[in-house]
């Protein structure tokens, strides 16, 4: 009996090596670091949309960030990961058979075959995160903080995991050919329409657009989107799920554009009123970043600057439609993230070249205009199903628990209403 125990540890012991002996301890690193950075990223996102509210809300912004990071994550740990990345199922879903993790382990996976099954879904995990806290921007200072909770959880599962898989998981948009390399499409485009959607669906904040609501902080709003920057080099460096060249490209790709879009944005400002502002250059950045992320594993560096530059002038016009058209989405994610996101798609099939990335293809400026037709038509998807997903899903959230505040409420703040809390005690 006691030489079968030792026998069956050395098997265990033996497989387990023989799992682990293709895995790196570089890339894995990498992409530990690039998984913390993600994960900053939401704190980043915190600062950034709490300094640009009003004072009496500045709370209740941080809160909805922080406490999505604990709900998706934990979702995602139980069922978002294996409908995003579990086996597909007819193009547009992923199987159960790793629901609770189940079979997800420290051995390697068939997504990035040089680190951890665990370590790429803890990864992949962030971006889950990270989707649905962009679309806060859009409700921001009117919704009950228990619809945050409950949109949160279901958005998640209903419109984000889905597309995640068509794109990543071997769904029907990858089979296609289509090109995201970090999330312009899964991200950013996805999550600009839900927030449009939100904000047709909560309504304006009591005021708009007749009343003055300006930044109450835009120091904050300065040091979160210098974390976002910082986080957004494990975002897409990260992307190439190992460390090396693709990811250096990724990398100086990511600085470069995100460079651009701030001088772009900081000029036409300086063209159309005089002066360029605090908040535009860093919002100008984020667009920068934003629009280089489905790119940024497939075109040069060159190509970054063009991409970055075209980013800050398109989504500075697009902010400036929101009173024209007159939708209230409070910290501007459609002009910013849906503009910047669908422009960045477009330009992967423009700009991108197979011989950077053999996963990747040549876009339109190489010979190849089907890769631009292909990006056009996942951006379309995208944007047909968030909203049609969204809509349900914020209809779903009202029935169950309301979704906005009482007009008493909205008056106070949802500092105080909320949380019974201050910002700031002077």
């Amino acid at each position: 009996m006691r030489s079968a125990t030792v026998l069956a540890s050395v098997l265990l012991l033996a497989s387990r090596a023989w799992a682990s002996e293709d895995l790196s301890a570089g890339d894995t690193a990498w992409m530990l670091a690039s998984t913390a950075l993600v994960m900053l990223m939401g704190p980043g996102l915190a600062l950034f949309y709490g300094g640009m509210v009003r004072r009496k809300n500045v709370l209740a912004t941080l809160m909805h960030t922080f406490v999505i990071l604990c709900v998706v994550s934990v979702v995602w740990v139980l069922w978002g990961y294996t409908l995003a990345f579990g086996p597909d199922r007819w193009g547009l879903i992923g199987s159960l058979r790793w629901l609770g993790l189940k079979g997800v382990g420290q051995g390697p996976s068939g997504y990035a075959p040089t680190v951890p099954h665990l370590v790429f879904m803890a990864f992949q995990g962030m971006f889950a995160v990270i989707t649905p806290a962009l679309v806060t921007g859009a409700f921001a200072e009117r919704m009950r903080f228990s619809a945050v909770v409950l949109f949160a959880a279901l958005w998640a599962t209903v419109v984000y995991s889905p597309v995640a898989h068509w794109l990543w998981g071997g769904g029907w948009l990858s089979n296609l050919g289509a090109l995201d390399f970090a999330g312009g499409t899964v991200v950013h485009i996805n999550s600009a329409v839900a927030a449009l959607m939100a904000a047709l669906v909560v309504g304006r904040r009591r005021g708009f657009p007749k009343e003055p609501m300006p930044p109450h902080n835009l120091p904050m709003t300065v040091l979160g989107a210098g974390l976002l920057w910082f986080g957004w080099f494990g975002f897409n460096a990260g992307s190439a799920l190992a460390s090396g060249g693709l990811a250096t490209l990724a990398f100086v790709n990511t600085n470069t554009a995100a460079a651009s879009a701030a001088l772009g944005w900081a000029l036409a400002e300086r063209l159309q009123r005089g002066k360029p502002t605090a908040l535009g250059l860093v919002s100008g950045a984020v667009a920068g970043l934003v629009a280089i992320t489905p790119a940024a594993g497939f075109v040069s560096p060159l190509a970054s600057v063009p991409i970055g530059a075209v980013a800050g002038l398109l989504c500075y016009l697009a902010v400036g439609l929101k009173h024209r058209l007159g939708y209230d989405d409070s910290l501007d994610v459609l002009g910013i993230h849906g503009v910047g996101g669908l422009w960045g798609a477009l330009a992967t099939g423009l700009f991108a070249r197979l011989t950077l990335n053999p996963a990747g293809a040549d876009g339109l400026l190489m010979g190849n205009p089907s890769l631009l037709l292909r990006q056009a038509l996942a951006s379309g998807a995208v944007v047909l199903y968030s909203a049609l997903a969204t809509w349900a899903v914020l209809k779903a959230v009202g029935l169950v628990v309301g979704l906005r505040v009482s007009e008493e409420h909205e008056v106070v703040g949802l500092d105080l209403s909320q949380h019974g809390e201050s910002g700031y005690h002077f």
